[in-house]
């Protein structure tokens, strides 16, 4: 009698990139001291969830269109799909019941949460169907996820989205999206044969608008720090205590810069989750981040907006 795959199953649902979905804790990070942390800790934690059951199912029905490519990739081809292990139609099953408890739950959640959750899942069926196979469409269809997380983290809490989040978000999302375009393109022929857009890019291409948005969204980031006051009110003249989040801004610089110097120097941009769960400096690095994030908002004396 056959056993239910469960080990290849749970591979297929890539719990690696669960990751991706930490953005929705970002809400809760820039409204400490506007409330109970317990409840907000909760409902973010819920969307979390939630999103990691979206993605998920969009994975699994990537992974099945993809199946044939997938086994002309060098890496992907062990994917438990493209690899045998995990048949066509027991992949079916468990992204239809993802999605459902997903979907289900994120409008159970809220109405303005189930519908940017909605749309996540749209946007990321879109691209596996057609839109990454669309040049400049594939990195901006991504980058979108990335936003929408973001937003979906502030729905949940019943907070305003900020305009500078949901900015310096896109901003990083293109980043990570043209790297891992370059690191896919300097992986090697087979990587660039099995999927085939990356014929439509050259390096000194991706290499130019990687110097371009790596500068956009350090300048953002800046501007966001600046503007975005950690006491409420905040006073109508310059003061210290309203600009404490600038104090963040040589960690993102330094995030930037290790991820830059992984991916030119160590040829590692393909795989961005990767990076960021086995490159210790740049985990110690987000650490000390959010931490002084943490001690700017609590020594600001309210919750940045």
């Amino acid at each position: 009698m056959a056993t239910f795959p469960a080990v290849p199953l749970l591979r297929a649902t890539r719990p690696r990139q669960w990751i991706k979905n930490l953005l929705l804790y970002a809400g809760l990070l820039f409204t400490l001291g506007h409330g109970p942390i317990a409840p907000g800790f909760l409902r973010a934690s819920l969307g979390f969830a939630l999103f990691c059951c979206l993605s998920s199912a969009a994975y699994l029905i990537n992974d099945i269109r993809d199946a044939e490519r997938d086994r002309r990739h060098p890496r992907k081809k062990d994917r438990p799909i493209a690899a045998g292990t995990l048949s066509i139609a027991t992949a079916w099953g468990a992204a239809s019941v993802l999605a459902l408890v997903g979907l289900a739950g994120a409008f159970m959640a809220g109405p303005a949460f189930g519908a940017i959750a909605a749309t996540y899942f749209a946007v990321t069926l879109a691209y596996s169907m057609a839109l990454k196979h669309v040049v400049l469409l594939d990195v901006m269809a991504l980058a979108a996820g990335y936003v929408l997380r973001a937003v979906a983290g502030a729905a949940i809490l019943r907070v305003p989205a900020s305009f500078w989040l949901a900015l310096c978000t896109l901003l990083l999302a293109l980043f990570l999206g043209l790297c891992k375009r370059r690191g896919e393109m300097t992986a090697g022929e087979d990587s660039v044969s099995a999927r085939g857009i990356l014929s439509e890019y050259t390096v000194p291409l991706l290499d130019q608008m990687i110097s371009v948005v790596t500068s956009s969204a350090l300048l953002a980031y800046a501007l966001y720090t600046y503007f975005t006051p950690t006491t409420l009110p905040p006073s109508p003249a310059w003061r210290f205590r309203d600009h404490l989040l600038s104090f963040t801004i040589p960690f993102v610089v330094y995030g930037i810069y290790r991820y830059l110097y992984l991916v030119y120097r160590r040829d590692l941009g393909d795989a961005p989750e990767e990076i960021f769960l086995r490159d210790r400096p740049l985990q110690v690095n987000t650490w000390l981040w959010l931490f002084a994030c943490v001690v700017a908002v609590l020594a600001g004396g309210g919750p940045a907006r």
